[in-house]
């Protein structure tokens, strides 16, 4: 049994595979299976991992390391927005956003308990908000929305035991927030949450049944951040600062950073990465990975945990974002994986079906894999061992 394995999925086609790591032979296949990208893969306990099956309005719990891969398939609501578990791994919840709409038009929360087999279903507030799963004695749901925002607070025991018709929820506890909130975290030790806004991170800290606001993280740039991770590694929060102009056709002109911020000292570091479309973040065990996507070439970049930056070339989409159109719409991207516990890097070219295995040590390609669907989209990718602490993040990535 390999030590490492990559989960890779093309949300389009509906297929799963699995990978082992470093050399990309495929071990497993699903098919049927339309994962919802921006919910992502939520890393569970033993190796294991959530996501949800967006056409079928299911949660699925994986196993790559076993030898059924889906070991639990549980209703919910779909589609699919944000995914996230208390610390222990056991209770879930599953929020609702946009799918195909213009418009937000779901209320819909879903709460999955592992352990008793239970489920339950509520109405909250139209929009595509966040959520959080503090743990505790009695853990609670903490959902992060906008215009107007707020954190609203929920006792995951009341939601699990609603009745059936999915009744209202009345928040236990609000906290206001900004309206542009996007970007959640969790810090299970001390029971943080963090919002990422225009102004910067708010934070709060579980008290009782509730949360109480605490000091607001500044972005120290003219620039903010649209996704929001916390490294296992150490006690970090991490981010990909935004600048320049926000008309999406100007998107090959955006600045982009990447800010780390070190919860125990409260220092802040900014690196630059270099214009065009960077968005999501993966970490190694030694380095933090992006991708960058731009008219005059795409690159994986490495940001060493010395502070050395890698920028690796990576070969052209045929469908890439081009210059006068936005980088959302028809158009290819990529995905980027990686496991704290290991060098290993995964990173898609989308259109192609390509997965490329790098060595972050040395920036070096391992293996390229050529998959049997496009990977629309760069599709989505979780590199994963059975005790790497990636479980030490409880939100969908």
């Amino acid at each position: 049994m390999p030590a490492s394995v990559l989960l890779v999925s093309d949300h389009v086609d509906g297929a799963v595979y699995v990978l082992t790591v470093p050399d990309g032979t495929v071990t497993k296949r699903l098919t049927g299976r339309h994962l919802s990208e921006h919910a992502g893969f939520l890393a569970l306990p033993g190796g294991r991992v959530a996501c949800v099956d967006d056409r079928r309005g299911e949660l699925l719990v994986l196993d790559p390391f076993g030898d059924e891969l889906v070991e639990l398939a549980v209703p919910v609501a779909v589609p699919a927005e944000h995914l996230a578990c208390d610390p222990t791994g056991r209770r879930l919840a599953v929020t609702t956003g946009l799918g195909k709409n213009g418009e937000p038009w779901s209320d819909l929360l879903t709460v999955v308990d592992l352990t008793a087999g239970e489920a339950a279903r509520v109405r909250t507030r139209v929009g595509e908000p966040g959520v959080t799963v503090l743990g505790g004695g009695d853990p609670l749901v903490v959902l992060r929305h906008r215009e107007p925002g707020a954190l609203a607070v929920h006792r995951f025991a009341d939601l699990l035991a609603a009745r059936p018709g999915c009744p209202v929820a009345v928040p236990h506890a609000l906290l206001p927030l900004p309206d542009d909130g996007h970007g959640d975290a969790q810090d299970p030790g001390p029971g943080r949450v963090f919002a990422a806004t225009g102004t910067g991170v708010h934070t709060a800290r579980r008290k009782g049944d509730g949360l109480v606001a605490e000091e607001v993280i500044p972005w120290e740039s003219q620039a903010r951040g649209w996704y929001l991770r916390l490294d296992t590694r150490r006690r970090a929060l991490w981010s990909t600062l935004r600048g320049g102009d926000p008309d999406p056709l100007r998107w090959s002109d955006w600045t982009n950073q990447a800010w780390c911020h070190d919860l125990e000292t409260g220092r802040t570091l900014l690196t630059d990465l270099g214009p065009g479309l960077v968005f999501r973040l993966a970490f190694a065990r030694d380095h933090t990975a992006f991708t960058r996507i731009h008219p005059d070439g795409d690159e994986l970049v490495l940001l060493g945990s010395d502070g050395t930056l890698r920028r690796v070339p990576l070969p052209a989409m045929a469908g890439a974002p081009k210059r006068g159109g936005t980088p959302w719409e028809g158009v290819q991207r990529r995905a980027v994986a990686a496991s704290p516990g290991d060098h290993w890097l995964a990173v898609t070219r989308g259109g192609h079906g390509e997965v490329h295995l790098v060595d972050a040590r040395t920036g070096h390609e391992t293996a390229r894999v050529r998959l049997d669907t496009p990977l629309h989209h760069g599709g989505h990718a979780t590199l994963l061992g059975r005790n790497d602490g990636a479980g030490g993040d409880p939100l969908g990535r």
